[in-house]
């Protein structure tokens, strides 16, 4: 049984019925309409405050489904919204996720597809309602990104933030990989003076050159082979909000020169268009590389770093951080005991001290990494030395300033981690991939770059 409500909006009368069927037999409170227009009108009377999930059908005779999204979006109406169709396009889907929906799904759908949004939905808003006591526990000041932490010198990060967030210059972030850089762009964006547009980000990383420009720019149609439709870019979508460029270290030069255009002029063409469109954006940017050092090497546009390096924060790796180990690990440990819905209140005092001697090279990725595999691994109430990943041992725990402590290069540091991550996923570069929320091509990269590839992976 779930404790919640569905607000369900599609005009085919068998899609409501199922839908009304299914998930009033498991509890859930619901709200038809069969009407876009309806649903419109009820939004703007009373708003959407007393629903936990917006089912919503993408093609309606009066008023279309995405159209309502835009207006849900706008209006910063705080609830997931699931788009349903019948009409299987992806670049309906892209529409969609770009403008802020929850979740897609093609009808007919099984029951067990709606069950499974509806608990994520449900285990989100228990999460929301956790991350915010604990930030009034710690005394932080509210915003919409959930940052955990104790430490002097992350509060220094985050009280530049916060200045630095009402201004309209553009940032980056520096770190290592697994520091927080996109919860900190998020952080400013949700306390600058367009906190009420949209912030979207982009992993320069992940996409290949072709990809990574159509996604940013958009293109018309016919632009290149497979483009059968014309589609909006990122730049379009973010105007008069944020965009923020993760991993930009990595972006070809030809697309920061197409970048720099955009910081320059404001405007920029779609890709196989001739007409320049205007926008207004603020832009975000992060990387765990030292772009001095790449504009140095012509890797990175002076120009470009220039443009985007107005002010720059640096993110504490979580070893210079020992403050915060336990309070984050307290924190995952609490978020995923209850997705578990397991009984786990704690750590044993030895777990603890693996856990606050460790250095961790992939920092607080690492970390909850770690407590993730310890929730799943334990049968009792406490979190035990048992339950951690492969680093544990007794010297570590006997002779934690040593490990702690060493003095190594950022490239050892990173290599150890990947090995490390490799190992624990059988030599499986796509699940180590995932693991450190980086693209396979660049793990594969790494790996070449560190002559790792004789160790078997695949």
């Amino acid at each position: 049984m779930y404790n919640g409500k569905v607000i369900i909006c599609d005009d085919e009368v068998e899609i409501l019925r199922y839908l009304s069927k299914i998930l009033t037999a498991k509890g859930i409170d619901l709200e038809v309409f069969s009407s876009g227009t309806a649903l419109m009108r009820c939004i703007e009377n009373r708003g959407l405050d007393d629903g936990d999930l917006l089912l919503l059908d993408v093609k309606m005779p009066d008023l279309d489904g995405i159209e309502i999204l835009q207006r849900v979006k706008n209006m910063k109406l705080e609830i997931p919204v699931v788009m349903m169709t019948a009409y299987a396009s992806i670049n309906s889907a892209i529409e969609a996720m770009k403008l802020g929906a929850y979740d897609y799904v093609t009808k007919p759908f099984p029951k067990e597809k709606i069950f499974g949004i509806m608990e994520k939905v449900l285990e989100r808003k228990e999460l929301l309602k956790e991350n915010s006591a604990l930030k009034d526990e710690l005394g932080i000041p509210s915003a919409s990104t959930p940052l955990v932490f104790a430490s002097e010198s992350f509060r220094k990060v985050h009280e530049m933030a916060m200045l630095v967030a009402h201004s309209e210059s553009n940032v980056v972030i520096l770190g290592e990989s697994g520091t927080g850089k996109e919860l900190i762009a998020s952080l400013i964006h949700n306390n600058s003076p367009r906190a009420k547009e949209r912030f979207l980000t982009i992993n320069c990383a992940a996409l290949s050159d072709t990809l990574l420009e159509s996604q940013l720019f958009g293109h018309v149609k016919g632009a290149f082979t497979g483009a059968i439709n014309a589609q909006k870019g990122l730049l379009d979508a973010a105007n008069n909000g944020t965009l923020f460029l993760d991993e930009v270290g990595d972006m070809s030069q030809a697309i920061q020169a197409k970048l720099l255009r955009v910081l320059q002029e404001g405007d920029f063409i779609p890709v196989g268009d001739t007409k320049g469109r205007r926008v207004d954006i603020r832009f975000l940017a992060a990387t765990n590389k030292d772009l001095e050092e790449e504009v140095r090497q012509k890797r990175f546009r002076e120009d470009l770093f220039f443009r985007l390096n107005v002010i720059s924060l640096h993110l504490p790796p979580l070893r210079d951080r020992a403050g915060d180990i336990e309070i984050l690990a307290k924190h995952f440990l609490a978020k995923y005991a209850a997705r578990m819905k397991k009984d786990i209140t704690g750590f044993t005092s030895e777990a603890m001290q693996l856990l606050t001697s460790y250095s961790w090279p992939g920092n607080i990725r690492e970390l909850e990494n770690a407590i993730e595999r310890a929730a799943i691994l334990t049968r009792g109430r406490l979190i035990t030395p048992e339950t951690l990943p492969v680093w544990r041992s007794p010297q570590a725990a006997s002779e934690p300033a040593k490990h702690s402590a060493r003095m190594v290069s950022l490239e050892t540091v990173e290599r150890e981690h990947i090995l490390h991550v490799l190992k624990a996923a059988g030599n499986n570069k796509s699940r180590a991939a995932k693991v450190l929320e980086i693209a396979r091509r660049t793990l594969d990269r790494k790996i070449e770059e560190y002559g790792l590839e004789e160790d078997g992976f695949r």
